[in-house]
């Protein structure tokens, strides 16, 4: 393996590992905040969420950008 790839391995497995740490975290959240059983989650909640999640996508994509 050269060494150009080897970065890019490593930076999927960070990222990977990451994101699932995150995404059990944000799990645990919504289970406690729910009282009553199940989270009723409605539909302008979830267009809230996915604008959000699209917005750090973005955010992150940024990151190694050089300023102008």
């Amino acid at each position: 393996m050269n060494p150009d790839s080897n970065w890019r391995v490593r930076t999927m497995l960070l990222g990977g590992v990451l994101g699932a740490l995150t995404g059990v975290a944000a799990a645990h959240l919504l289970i406690r905040r729910s009282e009553d059983g199940r989270p009723k989650i409605g539909a302008g909640e979830g267009v809230r969420l996915g604008l959000l999640l699209l917005g750090l996508l973005r955010q992150v994509t940024e990151l190694g950008s050089q300023p102008e």
